[in-house]
């Protein structure tokens, strides 16, 4: 065999044996720094049932707060693998909102459960929520619970993985997908009140009462409430049973309570309304998303593959002192060229998902459209979202007591 051959042989053998270490080395990287093993369990926490009977004055009444979309933090924090968009965003404070309170419900441990428009309703427990991540695929909510008093009972963060089981259609069980965090919730919750006294119940029944008292007439009833050293409200006295002022708060309160159970069936009608589309829109999500993430992997590992082979062909093409050897070093790197485009048309692929993302929204946000409520006792016209209809309710409720106080002013003279 002639020089030149055995130069041409050694040549391509060298060159086989750069790209294979090239891709061996990378392989290895890759496994090391980017595999992960992800558990997806289908198992669901059961909520816990209240065994003992508590008096009625002991069943704290708990309202939840329609949630924070979360839309502040995603400003603040974006990250280019979550896809967030705002009029679902807004859609799901509603629906989690009362999901979660169907699910206190279970536990048959309290009083009323209500989804309240805002913290303005003074309730006896009162949860709030805030959205930190929802694609379909993963859920995770910070949940902060407190009293009447202002005592913080706890913020947790709760967070589960949805498996592509969930959306099967096979699949007859009719639970939603993250109904665990709900579960997981609401037994934390039962939890922490079981945690207190009988005392501390009814304390925290009498300042809600008082609280809301207060808020009509301040001169009449916040002397009967102060603060201690800690911040928390406690009660300093009673008002008489007889107290006119203080029977006609209540039968304000008792409107009050008609007009949010009216909300509950707005949002009770939003959730079934929602409940089709928006299962369908987590589907065609968790789809996306999955398949998104799955491009962007592959396309991250095909930018990192192309530039070491393109460096590795660089410098095999420096360092080789034949001809052949630099032709081997140029193969590798117009090979790793190719890759390297490969990756970024991955990635280009990836963003079509999210522009399909963005239709789903868009359909989404026309299904659920909020709805204007009727009052069924007078004839009341509430404009814009639930929240600012509230906010014109509990105007009105000041000027019914505002009319009944100075009714019964006149009769007295």
């Amino acid at each position: 065999m002639s020089n030149t051959q055995n130069y041409t042989s050694l040549g391509q053998l060298v060159g086989q044996r750069i790209l294979m270490l090239l891709l061996l080395s990378t392989a290895v990287m890759l496994q090391g720094c980017m595999s992960t093993t992800e558990v997806k369990s289908t198992s669901v926490t059961p909520v816990i049932q209240e065994r003992e009977e508590l008096p009625e004055t002991m069943l704290l009444d708990v309202g939840i707060k329609l949630f924070d979309p979360g839309l502040a933090r995603e400003e603040d924090e974006s990250d280019e693998d979550e896809i967030v968009f705002a009029e679902i965003r807004h859609a799901e404070s509603r629906y989690f909102s009362y999901l979660l309170m169907e699910t206190i419900q279970q536990s048959a441990a309290w009083g009323a459960v209500r989804v309240v428009p805002s913290s303005e309703a003074v309730v006896d427990v009162l949860v709030d929520g805030t959205i930190l991540q929802s694609d379909g695929e993963i859920l995770s909510l910070e949940i902060s619970v407190q009293d009447a008093t202002g005592k913080h009972w706890f913020t947790r963060q709760y967070e589960d993985k949805s498996s592509r089981y969930a959306y099967d259609r096979r699949n007859k069980v009719d639970i939603d997908p993250f109904q665990d965090v709900y579960n997981r919730i609401a037994n934390d919750i039962l939890n922490y009140r079981r945690s207190l006294a009988m005392n501390e119940l009814a304390t925290i029944h009498t300042v809600a009462e008082l609280k809301f008292a207060a808020m009509f007439s301040p001169q009449a009833f916040e002397p009967y409430l102060r603060k201690d050293e800690d911040g928390l409200l406690v009660v300093v006295r009673l008002p008489s049973e007889q107290d006119p002022m203080f029977n006609r708060i209540r039968q304000i309160r008792e409107r009050d309570y008609l007009y949010i159970d009216t909300l509950q069936e707005y949002y009770g009608g939003f959730a079934r309304t929602m409940k089709l589309p928006y299962q369908q829109w987590r589907k065609e999500s968790y789809s996306e998303v999955m398949a998104m993430r799955a491009l962007q992997r592959s396309a991250d590992r095909s930018k990192i593959t192309g530039i070491a082979a393109v460096l590795t062909g660089v410098l095999a093409m420096g360092k080789s002192n034949s001809q052949l050897g630099r032709a081997a070093g140029s193969v590798a790197a117009a090979a790793g060229s190719y890759i390297t485009k490969s990756g970024f048309d991955k990635e280009a692929e990836a963003q079509i998902h999210v522009e399909a993302l963005q239709e789903l929204g868009d359909s989404l946000e026309a299904s659920i459209e909020p709805q204007v409520i009727e009052l069924e006792d007078r004839t009341v016209t509430l404009t814009g979202t639930v929240e600012n209809q509230y906010k014109q309710w509990r105007e009105i409720l000041h000027d019914i007591y505002k009319l009944d106080s100075t009714a019964e002013q006149r009769v007295i003279h």
